[in-house]
């Protein structure tokens, strides 16, 4: 099977998605299949084979994104003969609306992965937050309905696509991670190489550090719990723009001395810091998945984190970490507390319970899953291949249906915008 993957972001860029289109295509090529991925140029990146990059504006008002030229044309000249089976769009935006047309310019099914809440992430842009929230919205369950098959990370989003109004079907496909590769971890290692004592105890945290994370809330709660804790420190990899601000928390709380940033963490780092942690944090309510918690878990690394979409169907309250109903301070630190007093043999079972969570998320079990969605589309030859066979007119009239399905979308999401 050949499978075209189109995402607006990826390598060099860390972060869930990227890992999602990395690991799945790694899995569908060791099975065999063909997997092109389109992507924007981003500096630094490294040449990858079937890897084809798009001209783009980078930093995106400020943030880590990137937003692609038109390229259809382009595209379609960079593909030569390959023919894809499935056409993969990774967002609603952007490149989600080429992939709509490749879909159709080559009459196969479009898949629609719902990485993120979108509307977690409109700081990014200007105007008006609660008009823009709405936009998003409806834009991104629009497209969803566009497409013929879509993917959710978890059921929180799954149902919560179902209640904004998608009728496409809907499958949850969470991003599976390396399990074994995350229990071989080198934590004391770790810890002397940034000069974290031995014999403390370590909250950790990773991912990317910016505002949608809810990373002030988080940073305030661990400073608040090292400040009961003169044994605790906290551990950060990570980079973004919100690195000064968890800085000034942890100096106007007289803890920066315990603070320690490791920034970006790649493959047995990675692994090694989640090995020299006690207790892994987590505050984000912009996630579908949250995969660093998975992660984390995978390593026996118990979870403290607030209920949010993703992370309620992993954190399981008094079993592998503490799930908090309620963004509260004192309740955040007090669940730090009941980690930390814990006895071994409690322990023990805990991280036991973390890593039989974490195997639910084995990439392999996770890529099965979305081939064997491939491949039921490709047989049955979705939307774009029921309505219409091949021929000039055909053609013709499914891109019509295209352009005239992205223009409705669009002006729909527009009008949402404009509601007072």
């Amino acid at each position: 099977m050949n499978i075209l993957m189109m995402t607006n972001t990826y390598k060099p860029i860390v972060g869930g998605l990227e890992k999602s289109v990395s690991c799945f295509s790694k899995e569908y090529r060791d099975a065999g299949h063909r997997v092109i991925i389109v992507a924007p140029e981003f500096p630094d990146m490294q040449p990858e084979e079937d890897v084809i990059r798009i001209p783009s504006i980078q930093n995106y008002y400020g943030s880590d994104f990137s937003v692609q030229m038109p390229i259809q044309g382009t595209l379609t000249e960079a593909l030569g003969d390959f023919q894809p089976h499935i056409v993969h769009a990774h967002h609603p935006f952007f490149i989600g609306d080429t992939a709509l047309r490749i879909a159709s310019k080559y009459n196969v099914p479009l898949v629609f992965t719902h990485h993120s809440l979108y509307e977690e992430n409109v700081h990014y842009m200007p105007g008006n937050e609660e008009a823009l929230k709405r936009f998003v919205i409806e834009l991104s369950t629009g497209y969803a309905n566009l497409a013929d098959h879509v993917f959710a990370p978890s059921e929180s989003v799954m149902q919560m696509m179902k209640e904004r109004g998608v009728v496409t079907a809907v499958d949850v496909v969470p991003t599976g991670i390396y399990t074994a590769s995350f229990t071989k971890g080198a934590g004391k290692t770790f810890r002397k190489k940034l000069n974290i004592p031995q014999d403390v105890f370590v909250v950790g945290h990773i991912g990317r550090l910016a505002s949608e994370k809810n990373l002030e809330f988080m940073t305030k709660a661990v400073a608040l719990f090292l400040k009961k804790e003169p044994k605790a420190h906290f551990l950060i990899g990570g980079t973004g723009p919100s690195e000064d601000s968890i800085k000034e928390i942890m100096m106007q709380e007289g803890v920066m001395d315990r603070l320690h940033l490791a920034g970006m963490l790649k493959g047995k780092d990675l692994v090694n810091a989640y090995d020299a942690m006690d207790v892994f944090v987590f505050a984000s309510q912009s996630e579908t998945q949250g995969l660093v918690v998975t992660e984390a878990m995978a390593a026996g690394i118990p979870v403290v984190a607030v209920d949010a979409p993703g992370v309620r169907e992993v954190v399981q309250d008094f079993v592998n970490g503490r799930l908090l109903m309620n963004e509260n301070i004192e309740d955040f630190v007090s669940a730090l507390g009941w980690i930390r007093k814990q006895p071994v043999f409690r322990i023990k079972k805990i991280r036991e319970a973390c890593q039989i969570t974490a195997q639910r998320f084995e990439m392999k079990k996770c890529a099965q899953k979305a081939l064997d969605i491939y491949i039921s589309l490709s047989v049955n030859k979705g939307f774009f291949r029921r309505k219409h066979a091949d021929g000039f007119w055909s053609n013709a009239i499914r891109s019509f249906q295209v352009q005239w399905g992205v223009a409705k979308n669009l002006t729909h999401a527009t009008e949402a915008l404009l509601i007072n």
